[in-house]
């Protein structure tokens, strides 16, 4: 229970990584306030986390609208208890050649995977800064770090949310407040899925794809959502004390990173 008596807010909680994040936090102490603007999928997360005798609440709303962030924020400050984590997973994903690129996909891609960070990371940091404690983990990706053909928007807004973090790391380290990234690879999650085609599925993953110019995943499987659960809560934790401004590739090897 090292996250007993501690508020955690994930974004993106209503599946996928997000839902994984939640219970990883859930399971050890955490009350844990689920953000999503799917707000069946949110209430149905805190529905399995209250089942399993979790402290967990539903706080739906739409990382894009800086008023809602600003209000629900507010309100677990007010109604759970000061954020002690924050952990920004909420992102949506269009793919597609640039020059076939809509400016409104650009824009929707960006607007969630970065400027949702910017907006829950500085409306829970305001309220850290005068506590001097803290910690922020945002979930990238790994194509953060390297080109992927028709994916161009994602990379784009997933470097963007990496470096706004670690930046904010820099500037929020007086006040001892830890800011970090977990990349992960190809995870099985609903937004994985929806870009399998002909059948191939997981296995065209992990095998790559060569006139993509897009290596493998040298482990030979696919990320579950827990594994990149487990790398949130170490740098969530006390453990990682030392640790800021750092992104960690969770990807079974994907990029080939040295």
């Amino acid at each position: 229970m090292e996250f007993d008596g501690r508020v955690a807010l994930v974004t993106g909680a209503a599946q996928g990584i997000g839902a994984a994040v939640a219970q990883a936090l859930a399971t050890r102490g955490a009350r844990v306030a689920a953000l999503d603007r799917n707000e069946p999928g949110v209430e149905a997360t805190v529905a399995r986390l209250r089942s399993a005798r979790c402290r967990a609440d539903a706080c739906p709303a739409d990382v894009s609208d800086r008023t809602a962030v600003d209000t629900v924020v507010r309100r677990i400050e007010d109604e759970l208890g000061p954020i002690d984590i924050l952990v920004n997973v909420a992102g949506i994903l269009r793919t597609g050649p640039v020059l076939e690129m809509t400016d409104e996909a650009w824009s929707a891609v960006l607007d969630v995977n970065a400027g949702g960070v910017l907006r829950v990371t500085r409306a829970v940091a305001r309220y850290m800064v005068p506590r001097h404690r803290g910690t922020i983990v945002t979930v990238g990706s790994n194509v953060s770090g390297v080109a992927r053909m028709h994916m161009a928007a994602y990379a784009a807004s997933k470097a963007a949310a990496a470096m706004l973090t670690k930046c904010l790391g820099l500037e929020l380290s007086e006040a001892g407040i830890r800011c970090n990234v977990v990349s992960p690879g190809s995870t099985d999650t609903p937004m994985q899925r929806a870009m399998w085609t002909g059948g191939a599925g997981a296995r065209q993953v992990v095998d790559g794809t060569p006139a993509m110019y897009r290596t493998g995943v040298p482990l030979g499987r696919l990320a579950d959502p827990e594994d990149v659960a487990e790398a949130v809560v170490f740098l969530a934790s006390e453990r990682s004390r030392h640790i800021t401004m750092q992104e960690l590739y969770v990807d079974g090897g994907a990029t080939l990173r040295v």
